[in-house]
């Protein structure tokens, strides 16, 4: 095979029978799109679980959609403002940017990031998993493995966000590179010890990493992103900044008020240091961006950013509650149009990118508009007791559900009245570790059990532990698939 882009994980045609298309890397998107775990993320939180909003609100499909547009329009832009430094950096294919944003969020599980931090948890420490659960991971996991997608190497690589592991690839580990080291590689500050707290890989994949990043090997650094893989990030933090802030509107939560007094009491804050007063918030941010990411915070940039986003969101789009009238959809739609425009249109493809960012960046500006809009988000959002409230909940559901499956999967009487695909699951970790591993049975079952409860949708998860607890009583039902 010519072109070790283009070379599948297995064997050496580039198109099977049944695709659809002729370019290998449409073919992946078309995979991509027709897997089941792709169809899922309808069903899986973004931000809102979609089972508690309904059509309001982005789901991680929609979401990927979304992605999906700006990634190719930033990959465009790229390849055409600057193809000589884009080919030398390995190259940046529209095809292949698409199809890595469709599935970058194939591993999320259910409850978005609180189902994530929760199965990473009782990964670690409940069933003795030193990978511990990660969604980036999951993902490709699930385009390698567990699926069996069998996608061209650029497109791998291109969904490596973080392209390492969380303990040992590649060696020297990312995570002791200078302070800070890159984005997501650090260790949590509670537990320095677990390794990094993102990573794009479980360890039983290092070698499709390194097949898959193979092509790329002395065009970019062994820790550092693609371009392609750059491109989906870039195009994931826009979409993240913009998209759920347009779900929040519809549904009430962000309220004008709140967020107008935050922004106006900072740009007033003059010599105040108290940081519990109004305004203290995002002054915090701002001293954050200096410690964390020096290369690019800029106090004027960060300003005009604050002013930017007042004058357009809350002078903009909050001044009038959501009302779901035509007039009303048209100003979210055209919030969400110019932003997204504004952001791609500053997107620079860099030969040599701080260690903290890729190869393709947003300018100095639109990167510090990115840090506020997503301020907001976390703020006056994510941070609200109702949310936590709810998310305490799904988080228990989740621990106890793990601990049901665990307990059918190791009952010497249910053998053979296993879950078909949990059993299947079980063989595939047996042989994805070698000979003689410690607890080699155990730990498998406790990675099938993870993939099993990571592959299920918001309401999925909550139908199996209804009917795992005895509160069902419906034998026959289509809420999960046994």
């Amino acid at each position: 095979m010519d072109d070790p882009r283009a070379q599948r994980l297995h064997g050496d045609s580039l198109v099977a029978p049944g695709d659809l298309a002729s370019s290998p890397f449409r073919v992946d998107r078309d995979r991509i799109v027709s897997s089941p775990f792709f169809a899922r993320l309808a069903g899986v939180t973004q931000v809102i679980s979609p089972g508690g909003a309904g059509l309001l609100v982005h789901n991680r499909l929609t979401h990927s959609l979304k992605v999906a547009q700006v990634a190719r329009a930033i990959a465009e832009r790229v390849r055409s403002a600057q193809p000589d430094l884009a080919e030398k950096l390995g190259g940046c294919d529209p095809e292949v940017v698409e199809a890595a944003a469709l599935a970058h969020d194939l591993g999320h599980p259910p409850f978005g990031h609180l189902g994530e931090r929760v199965l990473d948890r009782l990964a670690r420490q409940r069933l003795g998993l030193a990978d511990g659960f990660e969604g980036n991971a999951q993902s490709y996991r699930i385009v390698t493995s567990t699926a069996g997608l069998d996608l061209t190497n650029a497109v791998r690589a291109a969904v490596l966000k973080y392209p390492w592991t969380r303990l040992d690839y590649p060696d020297p580990h990312p995570r002791f590179m200078v302070d800070p080291p890159p984005r997501g590689a650090a260790a949590p500050a509670d537990e320095p010890d677990t390794g990094s707290l993102k990573f794009g890989a479980y360890s039983t994949e290092i070698a499709d990493v390194r097949a898959a990043r193979e092509p790329f090997s002395g065009r970019v650094a062994d820790w550092q992103q693609t371009v392609e893989a750059s491109v989906m990030d870039t195009a994931d933090d826009i979409a993240y900044a913009i998209h759920d802030l347009e779900d929040v509107h519809r549904v009430g939560v962000l309220q004008q008020g709140a967020v107008a007094t935050e922004l106006t009491a900072w740009q007033r804050w003059g010599t105040a240091t108290d940081l519990h007063r109004n305004g203290g918030a995002i002054e915090s941010l701002r001293r954050t961006l200096h410690r964390k990411d020096a290369w690019i915070a800029d106090d004027d940039a960060f300003a005009g950013a604050v002013e930017l986003v007042r004058a357009e969101l809350v002078d903009g789009l909050l001044a009038q509650p959501f009302d779901g009238s035509v007039a009303a959809e048209a100003k979210v739609a055209a919030f969400s149009a110019n932003w997204t425009r504004r952001l791609v249109e500053s997107v620079e493809l860099t030969a040599t990118p701080a260690i903290r960012s890729g190869h393709v960046q947003l300018s100095r500006q639109q990167w510090h508009e990115v840090q506020v809009l997503k301020f907001v988000q976390n703020r006056f959002v994510l941070a609200r007791p109702d949310l936590a409230l709810h998310q305490r909940g799904q988080g228990r559901l989740l621990a106890t559900l793990v601990e049901a499956l665990l307990g059918w999967l190791t009952d010497p009487d249910e053998a053979e009245r296993l879950p078909r695909r949990l059993r299947d699951l079980v063989e595939l970790g047996e042989a994805e570790l070698p000979p003689g591993t410690p607890e080699r049975l155990t730990q498998a079952r406790g990675r099938a059990v993870v993939d099993y409860v990571a592959g299920l949708t918001d309401s999925q998860a909550v139908g199996l532990m209804e009917a795992l607890s005895g509160r069902s009583r419906q034998l026959w039902t289509d809420a999960f698939v046994l």
